[in-house]
């Protein structure tokens, strides 16, 4: 099986504690996970970004938005997250953009990879079927956001593009304190990106 297990980070199925409280509500969304050291490329990039900062450790590229979600949607969200099935993707960061109605400065790629949109539309397929109404705003535009509260889009100035071998997929919990928090992850498959033409991952 090329896959690995979902890795779930939680005590208590369905609930996590913060600060005291048992939150059964929850506000959650799919995503790419960096690893350090692609965080840390990427967080490299918000100095080229105008507007409030993302805090590094909060920095990924977004699969689906849930919105608020019950406790009981937990196991059929975990299970969704267990039966995708993708490669890692080869990621090439190289251009900056910007949404205007939020005010959102981000960085992206010129040439999302094929395998990149799959997944995601996998992702959408799944929780359609499971009932889930998730959110991807205007159609699926892969970014990584870099600041918020941007009154202008960034300047057009060259980068050394951020190479990222996306390894991870996330369910993710955004608390009110702003803090994010990986609930559940899953590994995607070493070695299947040779498939699509790109190298394996290298140790």
């Amino acid at each position: 099986m090329m896959y690995s297990f979902v890795e779930v980070r939680l005590s208590l199925p369905g609930f996590r504690a913060k600060r005291g409280i048992m939150i059964t509500n929850h506000k959650l969304f799919f995503a790419l996970w960096p690893d350090d050291s692609a965080r840390a490329a990427l967080a490299r990039l918000r100095a080229l970004a105008p507007g409030r900062h993302i805090a590094p450790e909060k920095l990924h590229l977004t699969l689906a938005f849930l919105g608020r979600q019950p406790s009981t949607a937990l196991p059929g969200l975990l299970g969704i997250l267990e039966r995708l099935e993708a490669p890692e993707l080869p990621l090439r960061i190289d251009c900056l953009g910007y949404f205007a109605r939020p005010r959102i400065a981000w960085a992206g790629m010129t040439r999302p990879p094929a395998a990149l949109a799959a997944l995601q539309a996998a992702l959408m397929a799944e929780l359609e079927a499971a009932g889930f109404p998730p959110s991807i705003h205007d159609g699926f535009k892969p970014h990584v956001t870099l600041a918020r509260e941007a009154g202008t889009a960034p300047a057009e100035t060259a980068f050394e593009p951020v190479a990222w071998r996306a390894r991870e997929v996330a369910l993710v919990e955004s608390f009110p304190s702003g803090e994010y928090a990986p609930i559940a992850v899953k590994a995607l498959a070493r070695g299947a990106a040779r498939e699509l033409g790109f190298p394996p991952a290298r140790e």
